[in-house]
């Protein structure tokens, strides 16, 4: 049995036709849900999830493009959560495949989790990784650019603040909401560690950013 299979044999019992019923809605009805929380999924997954520490990367990736295909988006979110378990074992060569999941199925759920979990793969060979997303940063899907955007998300004195400056002046154009968010947001999330460099950033861009991409960036400067 496959790693997909077996993830999909242990959620389908799970099953809740009214919670994933609230959940469809709650996602604009775009996709289909077993009704299962995040902390069940999780639960049920754990000894699987755990038991895969040996497997090789392309395996790894192999199992998110199997469950990716599934209808039910538990069985992404069980993807993202194997692939955060085991994100030390990608190299280089993985950002483009994880990059090429955001870009399925899309919508923030998905591509926001994705996003920490290119970051963290990124974070680990920052000179050589970083380069991923600058071609990222261009490319002509959205999702693309917003994982982007968001990849330093929590990286604090790891930040490239260039990068984040800079990948926030090329997409400051932008009329998408969902690009608009992401700039605000890391900005606010560098803010927490250096406050005065997105301060002073935000000053010199003056109406160049979005009101929503200043006011998500000023959300927490005094």
């Amino acid at each position: 049995m496959s790693i997909a299979e077996q993830v999909k044999e242990l959620l389908a019992p799970l099953a809740d036709p009214a919670q994933a019923a609230r959940m469809s809605a709650y996602m604009r009805d775009q996709f289909a849900f077993y009704g299962i929380p995040t902390p069940a999924r999780r639960a049920t997954l754990k000894s699987l999830v755990r038991g895969l520490k040996a497997a090789h990367a392309d395996v790894l990736l192999g199992a998110a493009g199997d469950l990716w295909q599934a209808p039910q988006r538990e069985c992404q979110y069980a993807a993202i959560d194997l692939l955060a378990a085991h994100v030390k074992q990608f190299d280089d060569r993985h950002i483009d495949a994880l990059l090429a999941l955001a870009r399925q199925g899309s919508w923030w759920d998905t591509v926001d989790a994705l996003a920490v979990v290119t970051g963290t793969g990124v974070r680990a060979d920052r000179p050589l990784r970083q380069r991923r997303m600058d071609q990222a940063v261009r490319h002509a899907d959205l999702w693309t650019r917003r994982v982007a955007m968001l990849h330093q998300l929590g990286w604090r004195a790891d930040t490239d603040p260039g990068r984040l400056f800079g990948y926030a002046q090329r997409l400051a154009h932008e009329a998408d909401f969902f690009i608009r968010k992401a700039i605000g947001w890391g900005l606010r999330d560098y803010a927490r560690h250096d406050p005065e460099a997105v301060r002073g950033f935000l000053l010199a861009q003056g109406d160049t950013l979005s009101p929503l991409s200043r006011r998500e960036a000023a959300k927490h400067l005094v």
